[in-house]
């Protein structure tokens, strides 16, 4: 019998249940969620489709994310930041990602934060890191097996804070601790999923900025 909240597939691994709820999901589970980033224009990517993902399934945000990238310039934050109105309208017109202008209009702002930050620290990513959790400081809430439930930490409370102090937006608590979550920031792969090591292998050998 599967424990709740993992699948064990014809080749007797147990991995996350939701490993298997969507097509693109296999891979994405498998090669990219937890697994640690510190390139700057990789995380201003993630945080900006968690921000358009607010109110909507994961799977639609990613299947648009290749069209999402051609249409942000590959998240170059610093040509993102740049966009004036014209390009909110031509992003408007674009049926290939969300759009909801308030959403875009947020990326767009995020953008120019993000530019601010990096002339200000050096670099987004060590200053994303700085609030990487303790081992022990776990979420409130955890319900991964469906992605139900979207749970907040404590960290992801301070860091939301922190954001919104600095002016970016769609940046609450529970979009940032998704951020964690696919930055490889926490390992939030079930005990038993077979991915769950091999991410932690990666936290030990990752080098923080």
């Amino acid at each position: 019998m599967d424990t709740p909240g993992l699948t064990t597939d014809a080749a007797g691994r147990s991995h996350c249940t939701w490993r298997t709820s969507a097509p693109e999901y296999p891979h994405y589970h498998d090669h990219e969620w937890g697994v640690p980033v510190a390139d700057d224009i990789q995380l201003y990517e993630k945080i900006c489709l968690e921000g358009f993902q607010a109110g909507m399934a994961w799977i639609t945000i990613l299947r648009k994310r290749e069209r999402f990238r051609r249409a942000f310039d590959g998240f170059d934050f610093s040509q993102v930041a740049q966009y004036g109105e014209a390009d909110i309208e031509r992003l408007m017109q674009d049926p290939g990602i969300v759009r909801n202008r308030a959403k875009i209009v947020s990326a767009i702002n995020n953008a120019r934060r993000a530019c601010e930050l990096v002339a200000e620290t050096g670099s987004l990513a060590r200053w994303l890191w700085a609030f990487e959790p303790a081992e022990d400081e776990r979420p409130a809430v955890v319900d991964l097996a469906y992605w139900t439930v979207n749970p907040t930490s404590p960290a992801s409370v301070r860091l939301s804070k922190a954001l919104k102090r600095r002016g970016w937006t769609y940046v609450g608590p529970t979009t940032m601790y998704a951020l964690m979550q696919a930055m490889g920031m926490v390992n939030d792969h079930l005990e038993g999923c077979f991915c769950r090591e091999g991410i932690e292998d990666l936290r030990r050998q990752f080098k923080r900025p």
